[in-house]
């Protein structure tokens, strides 16, 4: 620890401390531009210059190191001189025209002209004007506003991992663009707009819809991926203007991926549902609630009477939240009926009466930076969990060394130290040998279980090389990603993978897909809790003939839509609980139920590492569309059932999470399951990838995430080596068949996936006649 005195206050900071973080402990405020927290030091600006015991001169607060018995004045004449100096200089080729900016009320320059700068310039010259940069759909530019404070280009460099932008030229011409003229590719890219201190950078959909000071400030979480980023909606006359970040730097930092902070363009889209609707001799028209709920559960009852309780399902959105998952199992246990699940894109439940608890991260979201080992197996890791793998990112600037092995690989912008890129039918052949390699190496022994089938896989350079550094390492990670928890054998990658962690003594983490994919365990919407029923497989099989659907599009949000899709037009009654009008269920619902999107409800997410976060609507529910928390609760009562008299959401949350939250079990423990012989393999296998702005219903129907770049029609990607087996050339249009369909995309050569696999992603119009996300397929020339 070092003494510094600031402005007459004596302190102590820990040693490799700069000036301007030691004076915000004792409150002293330093202005600044280029600086930022999570930022390198650029020193750039200028502004936070002050006054230094013995200096010459002042100095930058930013990127002065603190020294033992320094003094400093932050407000002293020399240092407002230079302060006031720099503002003149900064004011030269700045536009005065703060009323038509779109920063105006929230701008730094804005705030800090009124305390530094003059009240005339003495500037005569003509200034300087900077052409616009197109930087896609999301970000506006006003480049002659920019002062060329750097934070955007050290972003996108250091934090989203990339460096799209850059400064170019000198002195008065310096100028920030991207290299190479064309729209943003980050996940990230949004935060550049809170990082700009002026009005060169603003939000593309919400540019001039209003001013900081007519909006009010709620706050609010994303129901997204599975972080479950906080977030500040800001809403003026009862509807969502902008999102932005709540800082937390336990979960999101200050940060905010694109999905999270620009999905509420959806909220307000024209796809709403907004009246109850039912289909009466096959034409749609509106109801009233009262009908309309008479009807469903008239419906329910019917159908429970004539075929049996078992004939009744509920399939249900992970991104729904803990109360309306609680109240959706409730629904379906009181009609004596188990069959509810919200896992829809898993393909494997062989393990579903022997969970011990909630699949969970196993560890805090904060210690990922303590960790200096990880091996993350099956993800489309920077698309799926950007926040999660910025985390990361910075992690491995520690030392963090970072494996990998899955069947097809984007560029997650961080370096790996070993990647194995395998068909998924090798995972679990490549996960037994690196449990082989780490046993001999520590001298321990596999578990009997696995011990003849980690003997019989071998070895090679690539599992050998990821089984060294893990060994090597002291604070450990294993994570299963979407890929491969969504395959049809992930609970034998999961005993592999536990295997490995007891050998290596890491922890081992499920990552999660949605926004509660560890709160539908809690809430108990899985058939083996309580009353047993069927998993959602089992129900899409089997003879189902009322189904009721919360917050679910199946043809986009199932392992295999087609089948799904399928069931329910088999069905006698479909009930559809929605925030939004879907083409495909007007053709097999009989009801649909306008549900309130997120920033119109209230309810409770439980993040990857098992925070509970809740939140409260921000914004009245939009036409006559009420909280699904409680149509289900009505329902219940209308059905006869009892437990359904909440009057608050807050009873329905205890409810859910049990007295001193005893429903609230984390484990990634199996016990009881077995390893069997290496699947056949697939002549030619799909891989699939969900894009990041087709995950849910809200992101699909956002129109400025569905204009960038991973918002495109996908293609068919395989290796060279695969292309040319089936003699196709880069950029043909071919013709990909499976067991439920077949369409016609175009080929596209991609190193990054493996050979006898096809990625070709799910969730859009293009490849949902396909079915199964990772079923066996034939390509052939169109």
């Amino acid at each position: 620890m070092l003494e510094i005195e600031i402005d007459g206050k004596q302190l102590q900071v820990p040693d490799g401390s700069t000036v301007i973080e030691a004076a915000s402990k004792v409150g002293a405020y330093v202005p600044h531009f280029c600086y930022h927290k999570k930022l390198s030091i650029a020193a750039n600006c200028r502004m936070c210059l002050v006054q230094v015991e013995k200096a010459p001169k002042p100095l930058p607060a930013c990127a002065t190191p603190v020294t033992n018995g320094m003094k400093v004045w932050t407000h002293s004449e020399p240092a407002i001189k230079a302060q006031k100096g720099v503002m003149e200089f900064l004011l030269i080729n700045h536009p005065l025209d703060c009323p038509i900016c779109d920063q105006g009320g929230e701008c730094q320059l804005q705030d800090l002209s009124v305390g530094y700068g003059g009240v005339s310039s003495r500037y005569q010259e003509e200034k300087r004007v900077v052409s616009n940069k197109d930087l896609g759909s999301l970000v506006s530019t006003d480049m002659t506003r920019c002062i060329n404070c750097t934070r955007c280009v050290r972003f996108t460099t250091e934090i989203a991992g990339l460096m799209e932008l850059g400064q170019a030229f000198r002195g008065e011409h310096a100028e920030i663009m991207p290299f190479v003229e064309k729209a943003l590719e980050s996940e990230l890219s949004g935060n550049i707009i809170d990082l700009c201190p002026v009005g060169a950078l603003t939000s593309k959909p919400f540019r001039f819809g209003a001013r900081a000071w007519e909006m009010s400030r709620r706050k609010s979480v994303s129901p997204h991926d599975s972080l479950g980023s906080n977030l500040i909606v800001q809403i003026k006359n009862d509807k969502v203007k902008r999102v932005l970040p709540l800082e937390n730097e336990a979960i999101n930092e200050c940060w905010l991926s694109d999905r999270d902070r620009f999905s509420y363009e959806a909220v307000n889209g024209p796809e709403r549902l907004l009246k109850p609707m039912i289909k009466q001799g096959g034409v749609w028209q509106e109801a009233t609630w009262e009908v309309a709920l008479e009807y469903v559960v008239n419906g329910l009852k019917s159908v429970s009477k004539e075929h049996g309780p078992k004939s009744i399902g509920a399939w249900i959105s992970p991104h729904s939240t803990l109360e309306e998952m609680y109240l959706a199992q409730r629904l379906m246990r009181g009609l004596e009926s188990g069959n509810v699940d919200f896992r829809l894109r898993q393909s494997d439940f062989s393990a579903d009466d022997k969970l011990e608890g909630a699949p969970w991260l196993g560890m805090s979201i904060a210690d990922v930076s303590k960790l200096d080992r990880l091996l993350i197996v099956g993800s489309f890791f920077r698309k799926d969990h950007p926040l999660l793998a910025q985390r990361v990112r910075q992690a491995a600037k520690k030392g963090l060394k970072i494996n990998a092995l899955g069947a097809a690989f984007d560029d997650w912008r961080l370096p790996l130290a070993n990647v194995c890129k395998v068909a998924p039918d090798e995972f679990k052949v490549v996960l037994a040998r690196i449990a082989g390699r780490i046993a001999s190496q520590t001298s321990q022994s596999i578990s009997d279980e696995l011990a003849s089938f980690v003997s019989e896989s071998g070895a090679d350079n690539e599992s050998s090389a990821i089984a060294d550094s893990i060994a090597s390492g002291r604070k450990i990670a294993i994570w299963l990603g979407n890929q491969a928890a969504q395959d049809v054998e992930s609970v034998q990658l999961q005993i592999l993978i536990q295997e490995i962690a007891r050998l290596s003594r890491a922890s081992f983490g499920v990552i999660g897909e949605a926004a509660n994919s560890v709160g539908g365990y809690i809430a108990g919407a899985i058939p083996h809790a309580d009353l047993a029923g069927m998993n959602v497989q089992q129900m899409i099989n089997g003879d189902l003939k009322a189904c009721v659907l919360l917050g679910v599009e199946p043809e986009y949000d199932m392992a295999d839509g087609v089948a799904a899709r399928t069931a329910l037009q088999n069905a006698e009654t479909v009930i559809v609980l929605n925030a939004f009008k879907s083409k495909d269920a007007l053709n097999y619902a009989d009801v649909m139920l306008p549900v309130a999107p997120f920033t119109e409800t209230a309810g409770t997410y439980v993040n990857a590492e098992g925070a509970i976060q809740s939140f409260y609507s921000v914004v009245k529910s939009t036409g006559d569309s009420r909280p699904a928390w409680k149509i289900l609760r009505v329902l219940g009562s209308m059905a006869g059932i009892p437990g359904f008299e909440f009057e608050r959401i807050e009873d329905v949350r205890d409810a859910s999470l049990g007295p001193n939250h005893a429903n609230v079990k984390l484990s990634n423990v199996l016990k009881g399951c077995v390893v069997t012989a290496k699947r056949k393999a697939c002549s030619l296998q799909r891989v699939s990838d969900i894009p990041p702005y087709a995950a849910d219903p809200i992101v699909r129907r956002s129109e400025p995430l569905q204009n960038t770049l991973d918002a495109v029609i996908p293609t068919a990607r395989m290796s060279s080596k695969t292309l040319a087996e089936i003699g196709v050339g880069d950029g043909e249009k071919v013709r990909v068949k499976s067991k439920s369909g077949e369409v016609t995309i175009f080929a596209q050569v991609d190193s990054g996936v493996a050979d006898g696999c096809v990625r070709l992603a799910g969730a859009h119009d293009a490849t949902k006649l396909l079915g199964s996300l990772s079923a066996e397929i034939l390509v052939e020339r169109a």
